[in-house]
């Protein structure tokens, strides 16, 4: 029953993405059904495997034969793998239901004719899938291919409008995640060639110096996804993707592929050298300051909001790091933050979509006065906001005290060392975050903020429901996290 839920969770958003296609300029009620069964699934198989892990085995490799002979394909759901379901999948229902309306000729900024639907939710729904596939993979090849898959669909996506700059971003976003997929093939290889295998528990088997390197091209690979310092412009650049896409990108899908990578790397054995972790804590503390350098001097709401995002894909890392150094508490942080971030994080870009959709554009110089017509956008936004930043009691101050909460269990200088640098980051974050938000919705209202009202009831109706998320997300993702590191 477990299998036929998880292949069924797996193959049905690809069979829906193909009929949409088929169905061309009128897909969208069938992307909706589609997108909510299986999120019904994904909740369904949670429940079931609560509390324990499920490996089922069933493909099998002919030209592997004589040298790896057990099966190669299958699926794997733990509570890490359930984590992410719930963050792939309602996230993606959410996209496909908020997309219904601002996929339209009425969109002020990016208005889409119907001829270009089939295309819009093939990919959208290629994307759900491939995600599934990431988050239940039981070893890293069959990870690799559905890696691979997300790089595939949102280059896609990023190029959707065919402009020059979304066709540049979207090159861009491809070129520069390829480097960590090379990165990522390089390390599986070493793995297969030293151990017969791709299992993730295989990285314990192999020495010391070359478990090192192997970790070390693993998370080359995880900053390359996830948009981490060197390799983090492409994310701002992506944000020529229609605003549905970037909310899935940045909360859901193709980033959340980088840092879930090391989460399962780590979680695997919890092998990883000390060296490598304390290397992964300083590039994700050096990415979070980059990231915040950067809020200061961005017009376009979406650029911050990328930004934003990189900063939190950090914190991520930096739980994780904080775990590989033997603070489980951090790496349950990590875990939690995950789906906290996701939900505050959609919550903010789908706001964004909605004043987008509704005045033309995404300048905050232009935008002032937005509460008055828009009140329940701007009550999304502010919320979304303090979820964001830590305000208690909303999603990600749960997930943060946990991480640094962990790096304090930590000896020597290094926890008490983050946790200042940390403060002092969120303060700041905090504080910019709320100016921008005062300045596009309170005040005098100017010209560009001369609307008359909310989004259509699709798109209000998903600000609604995330901002229930951004309350119940910790409830949700704490029994999980609770089971990892047992």
């Amino acid at each position: 029953m477990i299998t036929s839920v998880a292949v069924l969770m797996l193959i049905l958003p690809a069979a829906g993405a193909l009929l949409c296609v088929a169905l061309k300029k009128s897909p969208r009620p069938v992307a909706t059904l589609i997108a909510a069964i299986a999120t019904g699934l994904a909740v369904s198989l949670t429940l079931s495997t609560y509390g324990a892990s499920y490996t089922r085995m069933f493909g099998y490799l002919p030209w592997l034969q004589g040298i790896v002979d057990a099966p190669i394909l299958g699926i794997f759901v733990d509570p890490l793998a359930s984590l992410m379901l719930l963050v792939a999948l309602p996230i993606g229902l959410l996209t496909v239901l908020y997309s219904t309306s601002y996929l339209t000729d009425k969109n002020r900024e990016h208005p889409v004719s119907r001829e270009h639907y089939g295309r819009y939710y093939f990919w959208l729904l290629l994307f759900i899938t491939s995600m599934v596939g990431v988050a239940i993979s039981p070893n890293f090849l069959q990870f690799f291919l559905f890696w691979e898959l997300t790089t595939l669909c949102s280059w896609a996506l990023i190029s959707f409008h065919q402009t020059e700059r979304s066709l540049r971003a979207g090159f861009k976003a491809l070129l520069m995640t390829e480097v960590g997929s090379a990165f990522l093939l390089l390390a599986i290889l070493i793995l297969f060639v030293r151990t017969s295998s791709f299992e993730f528990s295989a990285l314990g088997m192999l020495p010391e110096g070359l478990r090192s390197w192997v970790f070390l091209f693993l998370m080359i690979a995880a900053w390359a996804k996830a948009a981490q310092v060197p390799l983090l412009t492409w994310l701002p650049d992506a944000m020529e993707a229609p605003t549905p896409i970037s909310a899935y990108l940045h909360a859901a899908a193709m980033v959340k592929a980088g840092v879930y990578l090391m989460a399962r790397a780590v979680s695997s054995g919890w092998g990883i050298p000390p060296k490598i972790s304390l290397l992964m804590a300083g590039m994700a503390l050096l990415t979070i300051f980059v990231a915040l350098s950067l809020y200061f001097v961005q017009d376009d709401l979406k650029r911050l909001l990328a930004y934003s995002t990189i900063a939190h894909l950090g914190y991520i890392l930096l739980g994780i790091a904080i775990g590989g150094l033997g603070s489980t508490l951090g790496f349950r942080g990590a875990a939690l933050h995950i789906i906290c971030h996701a939900y505050s994080k959609a919550t903010l870009f789908f706001c964004a979509g909605a004043i987008a959709y509704v005045t033309g554009t995404r300048s905050i110089s232009a935008l002032r006065g937005l509460g008055r017509s828009m009140p329940l956008t701007a009550v999304a936004f502010f919320i979304g906001l303090l979820s964001v930043t830590g305000v208690p009691p909303l999603a990600c101050f749960w997930s943060k005290f946990m991480i640094l909460s962990g790096a304090m269990r930590l000896h020597g200088a290094i926890g008490p060392t983050i946790l200042i640098l940390i403060l002092g980051e969120t303060l700041v974050s905090f504080g910019w975050m709320l100016y921008v938000a005062q300045r596009i919705f309170l005040g005098p209202v100017s010209l560009a903020a001369q609307v008359h009202s909310d989004p259509p009831w699709e798109m209000s109706a998903t600000l609604v429901i995330l901002m229930i998320g951004c309350v119940a997300a910790p409830f949700v993702g704490m029994p999980l996290v609770q089971l990892m590191g047992k």
